[in-house]
């Protein structure tokens, strides 16, 4: 356990070490409007759970597809696979981004995986009530309910108030990431700007 932390550790202080040669000449002004949008998106999810940012529309149809493309491999995963891909989409762009050495668009994927940790619980909340209105692009007629149906399956359906509340707390913890490393990497390219 104390090697995974050390290891995890030791990547930390490369990534800080890394970002902050990367801000080095580039301009923190055209970036801040996006740290302070992520702000007022992250008030707005804390104080409405039904809350959606212009990512929502973005969002759903990352979770349709996945249903698409999981659908082959069973009812279950077919199902799960909307909150897969929709959850796993902001990761694979953060690799993505630290194979281009982009530091900056990094804390921005956490801030888009907030708001997708922020939908997804609101979803789950809804399991037993099932009041949300759902969409399909294939019609709204027998549509399931992919966490009612998810959590009865699990027998897990009575948790579903504390599950979404634990994937706020994901949420809340992701979106901080993004303000406060997204800020931080504006601070070092004010600091360490060329003149």
């Amino acid at each position: 356990m104390n090697k995974i932390i050390l290891k995890l550790k030791n990547f930390m202080l490369t990534m800080r070490d890394e970002a902050q040669i990367w801000s080095q000449g580039r301009s923190w002004s055209v970036r801040l409007p996006l740290m302070i949008w992520f702000s007022y998106v992250f008030f707005k999810h804390l104080n409405s759970p039904t809350y959606g940012s212009i990512l929502t529309p973005a969002n759903l149809g990352i979770h349709e597809l996945g249903h698409f493309l999981f659908s082959p491999l069973g009812q279950f995963l077919g199902i799960l696979g909307g909150t897969i891909l929709q959850l796993a989409a902001p990761f694979i762009l953060m690799v993505n981004f630290y194979n281009q050495g982009d530091f900056f668009a990094i804390t921005l994927c956490f801030g888009w995986l907030s708001t997708n940790l922020f939908n997804v619980a609101t979803y789950i909340a809804d399991a037993r009530l099932t009041s949300l209105p759902l969409v399909s692009p294939f019609g709204v007629e027998n549509v399931i309910h992919d966490w009612n149906y998810l959590l009865g399956k699990m027998g897990l359906l009575q948790y579903d108030t504390a599950i979404a509340f634990m994937l706020r707390c994901a949420a809340a913890t992701s979106m901080l990431i993004c303000l406060s490393a997204g800020f931080w990497i504006l601070w070092q390219m004010k600091k360490n700007r060329i003149s």
